[in-house]
């Protein structure tokens, strides 16, 4: 990632459909990895968004080690290694969350990476009828 070498370790990964704002169906993927020998548990929820596009989105710890810009890091590459495909960053910010803990870092993910997340068996089922599911 960006010149750096990581060493990902998956460990497990699930799915599960939640409810979101609104009734609208979301679905969370949890990956438990372990990168560069830091354990981490991730979650990534996937919703449907302007013009029924599939994107998810995830954000990084301030109590992992080495804080929140690490901790993205790692979440970053595990994403790469899973799916091939970078995950997009951003740092966002509002008074409400710097009151409460600072700038947040959000990972976003497209399609590409739900269609890479989709090659394993244990995400394959649940993505598969989320996307039938939630199809316009």
């Amino acid at each position: 990632m960006d010149g750096k070498k990581h060493v990902v370790k998956v460990i497990g990964g699930d799915a599960e459909f939640k409810r979101g704002r609104g009734g609208k169906k979301l679905l969370k993927i949890r990956i438990t990895a372990e990168v560069d020998g830091v354990r981490s548990e991730y979650a990534i929820t996937f919703g449907r968004y302007a013009r029924n596009k599939a994107e998810g989105r995830a954000y990084a710890s301030t109590r992992a080690p080495g804080g929140r810009e690490a901790d993205a890091e790692r979440l970053a590459a595990v994403i790469k290694a899973l799916t091939g495909v970078k995950p997009k960053m951003r740092r966002r910010s509002n008074d409400m969350i710097e009151i409460v803990c600072g700038n947040m870092i959000e990972i976003i993910c497209g399609r590409e990476h739900l269609d890479g997340f989709a090659r394993f068996a244990e995400l394959a089922d649940a993505i598969a009828r989320w996307l039938e599911e939630t199809d316009k």
